[in-house]
């Protein structure tokens, strides 16, 4: 499977996303929004279960590397989780690096990601979940069609501070 868009490709994680999926999961600046940061070997390890093959009835992660087609530079992750099996829906999440950020190389993953999801996957729905301080992340989700659907308070706890979370989501059309 691959993805492919005007500026970037989408594949299945393989041991070339490791140490990009490693250096960010570890990265306090990275995770400020997230999670607290991993150790080197919680980061190995999730990095090894978010590339096992993905089956669409299972319970894992799709996880897919973000690749650029002009250089083959990594610029960071993206994937999507089905959630309700019964009601097709899936949550995405991604990541983009810094040096990367701000540059539509997320809002780009996330059109192929919604497309595959409408086209393959015949999902009904995709939510999010993003802290309500992650502003790039929200507004990336807005741009691309997401609605607010809500806002959980103290969802979340980062760095030892509860953190509040906006709740997003996106009907697919004409989904099956």
């Amino acid at each position: 499977m691959q993805l492919t868009g005007q500026r970037i490709k989408l594949l299945p994680f393989d041991s070339t996303d490791r140490d990009l999926f490693i250096e960010n999961s570890m990265c306090p600046k990275m995770m400020e929004h997230v999670y607290d940061p991993l150790s080197y070997s919680e980061a190995e390890e999730a990095f090894a279960i978010k590339s096992r093959p993905w089956v669409a009835e299972g319970d894992s992660w799709l996880s897919l590397g973000i690749t650029a087609l002009s250089t083959g530079d990594k610029l960071g992750n993206i994937g999507l989780k089905v959630v309700n099996h019964q009601a097709k829906i899936a949550e995405v999440g991604f990541m983009i690096k810094p040096t990367a950020q701000g540059q539509g190389f997320a809002a780009e993953a996330l059109a192929l990601l919604i497309a595959y999801a409408h086209s393959e996957l015949k999902l009904n729905k995709l939510v999010a979940t993003c802290s309500v301080n992650n502003v790039g992340s929200y507004r990336l989700l807005e741009k691309v069609g997401f609605i607010r659907e809500g806002c959980l308070q103290h969802n979340a706890i980062i760095n030892n501070k509860y953190i509040d979370d906006y709740v997003y989501g996106l009907c697919m059309p004409f989904a099956n």
